[in-house]
């Protein structure tokens, strides 16, 4: 398939730190996939949100844990790649700062990262 078939060739992942929970990893995503901007480019299917076992640079599957995929399947959208890393970070943010209102404790750090499927 080419670009702009529903092939994601750009993609965000999004790595808590091993003090997440599986609750934090599930809560975090709905939290982005309702995220402003995100949730509309979701609903258009340019965007889709996902958990997946954590890989290496390799692909090869680390340990228990789980990320977040952020990935862009349109590229047609409107939004610039690096203005959507952005865009997850402040999420992240937004949503460790929301958790730490809400529960005890300190929330698990976060990374954002774009990774280069192309290679």
């Amino acid at each position: 398939m080419a670009d702009g078939d529903g092939v994601a060739r750009r993609v965000i992942r999004v790595r808590l730190d091993d003090t997440a929970t599986e609750s934090d990893i599930g809560a975090l995503r709905k939290w982005l996939e309702r995220e402003q901007g995100l949730d509309e480019m979701v609903r258009a299917g340019r965007l889709r949100i996902h958990e997946r076992r954590r890989t290496d640079e390799t692909g090869a599957p680390m340990g228990v844990g789980m990320e977040i995929v952020v990935a862009l399947v349109s590229a047609a959208a409107t939004v610039g790649f690096n203005q959507l890393v952005a865009q997850v970070g402040r999420a992240v943010e937004a949503w460790r700062a929301n958790r730490r209102e809400v529960e005890d404790g300190d929330p698990p750090e976060g990374r954002v990262d774009p990774v280069d499927l192309d290679g």
